[in-house]
Parts: C-alpha cells; sequence; structure tokens
C-alpha cells in the first residue's frame, strides 16, 4: 500500500503544479504518479485563481525584466539596424532573406502600437524601417 502524503507534501505538489502548470513535471520532481498529481489538484478549491494569480505574477516579472534591458535591446536594435542597411551587405543578400527580414521587423513593430493608425512623431526604428524599405524600391 502506497504511503499517504502529508499536508506539506500535498501544498508543495500544488504549488509546483502552479508553477509548473503541467500534472506530469509536478509528478516527476515529487516522485508520486500524474494521477496523484491530477487528484491532488483539483481537490484544491482555489487552483483556478493560483495558476491566474502565477500567470499575472510571471507577467509582470517578464515585463519588469523587459524593461530592465531596454537600453540595451535598444542598441542592439540600432547595430542590427545599421547592418540591415548596409549596401554591401544588401547586395549579398537573397530577396528571401530581405523579404523575412523585413516582414519580421514590420509584423513585430506593428503588433507594439508603431502602426500607421499612431501618426505621432517618427522615431529611429520607424525612420530605418522606412528607409531600407525606399531603398529597395529604388532598387527595383
Amino acid at each position: 500500500m502506497a504511503a499517504r502524503l502529508t499536508d506539506k507534501q500535498k501544498k508543495k505538489i500544488i504549488a509546483d503544479y502552479v508553477q509548473l502548470g503541467s500534472y506530469r513535471a509536478t509528478a516527476k520532481i515529487n516522485g508520486v504518479a500524474d494521477g496523484t498529481v491530477k487528484r491532488i489538484v483539483l481537490e484544491c478549491s482555489d487552483i483556478e485563481q493560483k495558476v491566474a494569480q502565477k500567470k499575472e505574477q510571471n507577467t509582470a516579472d517578464i515585463l519588469e525584466y523587459m524593461e530592465s534591458q531596454q537600453n540595451d535591446v535598444c542598441d542592439f536594435l540600432g547595430k542590427a539596424m545599421d547592418q540591415l542597411r548596409n549596401p554591401e551587405k544588401l547586395k549579398k543578400a537573397q530577396l528571401q532573406q530581405i523579404a523575412t527580414t523585413m516582414a519580421i521587423l514590420i509584423d513585430k513593430y506593428t503588433a507594439f502600437g508603431g502602426g500607421p493608425k499612431d501618426v505621432a512623431e517618427e522615431d529611429d526604428l520607424s525612420r530605418s524601417l522606412r528607409e531600407l524599405g525606399e531603398e529597395l524600391e529604388s532598387d527595383v
């Protein structure tokens, strides 16, 4: 007969499940069966609230980290844009590579509010994308 889990073990299983979001992964690190984890999680009346709180906290942590890295990211993007504007590199690049790069930049840029509806002041990224597009159009 299997040993009964203590309240402390059950709480750890719930905490691990909230962190991992997986019955199997939680079972593995706690040395129990997947079904045991599922049963304990389903018995927890406020598990949905705990999972939602954890997701909110994870989102807040990621946003805080991204904010702390903003200067490095902008510096890297500036260097990458300099490389994209390099005429020699553009000559060597295949059309598919250029098109893919432009599509990614446009998709990511417009996903964060830089689309046509935002006609405020043109920032460096907008200007770089516009100039790159103009250069490519003039090459055609």
